[in-house]
């Protein structure tokens, strides 16, 4: 069904829909994590575990290898894992030891993604596996991102069993999440293709720190990309992150060159990255290089993990990082981790009448018809049915 065509009941009925997908978990594994995320070990069924080969890394010589799925390039010699964890060398040869094995699963909002130009209203089938390539301080979901495979429990579910998991469970689309996909890029592919047979769209939530190939690869079966840009500034990618700002800037660049819906997200934080210049900078280098109708999202932190020491972020500052990049021309700046705020709604650039209204994760109002402005007709950009 299309959004422009749902009525105020379809939309109720969708917005109601926002139960937890659990089944087959072990409950006594059970654990609450960030913003309701399910983990658990779970049935392995009929997919059988075992590591899968690589698809992005080259032979050296003496058997050691080198992984290419991102920036790092890890050089790994025999027996030995790369700087996620999750992949090995076994025998002169590259391997995913996440492959189908996962820590999450649940239904989620898209809206919690946050895509907020992405079928609102719809519900999201979330997987994830455990690992990351970078070591943010603050990150939300440390209990999985910072695990190595072997120290924690996982469900085997292979690409056509997280398809039809998502198609049983009402979903549009099935998203990679809580997690860096990076890690699990594979498994990403699979499940994608899977879930396009099943007519539902794919949508990945990422750091960005990946090298072109696999997006390139990925572009040709996934719907959507989020991009968390966490930062304009390079001291701060590597002093806080553990990473670097520059692969980043050209993921973004790639995804808008290739045509993939991207909306970025910045968790703003006291004193480290919530500068006025680096807001100014960020602004300038995105009207330059995607244009104005990239969503971005202002976030705001809460004390979480290394860096518990810094305050919840003021609102102010979200405030003004948004008034920033709308002065610069960017159209669609949202602020998130608000309840109730304005600038969680989507406003048409145009006639500047709300055609999104949002609470949280709820839509309170959908003016939109075939992808326009239901008040003036202006086109908006995004995926809407």
């Amino acid at each position: 069904m299309s959004v422009a065509a749902m009525t105020e009941k379809n939309l109720h009925e969708m917005l109601s829909r926002r139960q937890f997908v659990t089944g087959g978990f072990c409950a006594c594994a059970m654990l609450c994590l960030g913003q309701g995320t399910v983990l658990g070990r779970g049935n392995a069924g009929e997919y059988p575990s075992g590591p899968r080969e690589a698809r992005f890394y080259d032979k050296l010589q003496n058997g050691t290898v080198q992984c290419r799925v991102c920036p790092r390039q890890c050089v790994i010699r025999e027996g030995e894992h790369g700087f996620c964890g999750t992949r090995k060398n076994q025998g002169g040869k590259l391997y995913s030891l996440v492959y189908g094995r996962l820590s999450a699963r649940q239904n989620d909002p898209i809206e919690k993604k946050p895509f907020f130009h992405f079928l609102p209203g719809s519900m999201a089938y979330s997987i994830a596996t455990v690992g990351c390539n970078l070591t943010c301080k603050f990150c939300q979901n440390y209990q999985i991102s910072q695990a190595k495979p072997e120290d924690y429990p996982l469900e085997n579910m292979s690409p056509e069993r997280a398809a039809s998991n998502a198609l049983a469970a009402g979903s549009q689309s099935l998203a990679f999440t809580y997690n860096e996909p990076t890690v699990f890029t594979e498994y990403v592919y699979d499940c994608s293709v899977a879930a396009k047979k099943n007519g539902i769209r794919s949508v990945v939530i990422s750091n960005g720190f990946i090298n072109p190939e696999p997006i390139k690869r990925l572009s040709e079966v996934i719907s959507a990309y989020k991009v968390d840009l966490k930062a304009f500034s390079r001291t701060f990618y590597r002093e806080v992150t553990g990473g670097d700002r520059e692969p980043v800037l050209n993921t973004i660049k790639l995804l808008k060159k290739l045509g993939v819906w991207m909306e970025l997200v910045h968790l703003t934080i006291p004193t480290l990255n919530d500068s006025e210049s680096d807001f100014k900078a960020m602004a300038d280098w995105l009207m330059g290089e995607t244009g104005p109708d990239v969503p971005v999202h202002f976030t705001r932190f809460s004390p979480m993990y290394r860096l518990t020491n810094l305050p919840v972020t003021p609102v102010s500052t979200l405030e003004k990082a948004r008034d920033i990049l709308r002065g610069k021309g960017m159209r669609y700046v949202y602020i998130g981790n608000v309840p109730n705020h304005p600038a969680e709604s989507t406003i048409c650039p145009k006639c500047g009448k709300v055609i999104i209204e949002r609470n949280g994760y709820s839509i309170s109002q959908l003016k939109m018809e075939k992808g326009a402005c239901g008040w003036c007709g202006t086109s908006i950009p995004g995926i809407w049915a």
